[in-house]
């Protein structure tokens, strides 16, 4: 089946499509918009490929920042903000702190986001650090 998903360039442009053979250890992979022709991809051109649930997406939806810390997501992985060269912020869970490849999967904490998760350029990101879990008390 193949994966929706979301193409942000560095330069701005953003593709939208199906992608079967996304890898974070091959520097292309293919897209293809709608019915179109397929298009190649090189992961050295984008800040991020974006894995989601839908491509419209819910422009209103505003991300959700926090974790429970009973959250199972939370075993095995890192809590991490990263923040990329044109200012926008992610949090999300990371495998490996820090990221030990040039390109390195993401989940977003917000489980009603429409990111399912992201493949973060580590070239295209300014930083990244690790977050706290809240223990949802002030």
């Amino acid at each position: 089946m193949a994966n929706k998903v979301i193409a942000r360039y560095l330069d701005g442009r953003v593709l939208k499509g199906s992608s079967l053979d996304v890898s974070p250890n091959r520097p292309i992979c293919h897209l293809r918009e709608g019915e179109g022709a397929m298009t190649q991809v090189r992961l050295d051109e984008l800040k991020a490929l974006f894995f989601v649930k839908s491509l419209d997406g819910d422009p209103k939806h505003v991300e959700g920042q926090e974790i429970e810390p009973v959250d199972p997501r939370l075993r095995g992985s890192h809590l991490v903000d990263v923040t990329f060269g044109d200012g926008e912020k992610i949090r999300g869970l990371c495998t490996r702190y820090p990221p030990q490849t040039t390109y390195f999967f993401l989940v977003p904490v917000d489980s009603t986001s429409n990111n399912v998760r992201i493949l973060v350029n580590g070239a295209a990101m300014q930083g990244v650090a690790p977050a706290e879990v809240s223990d949802g008390q002030e």
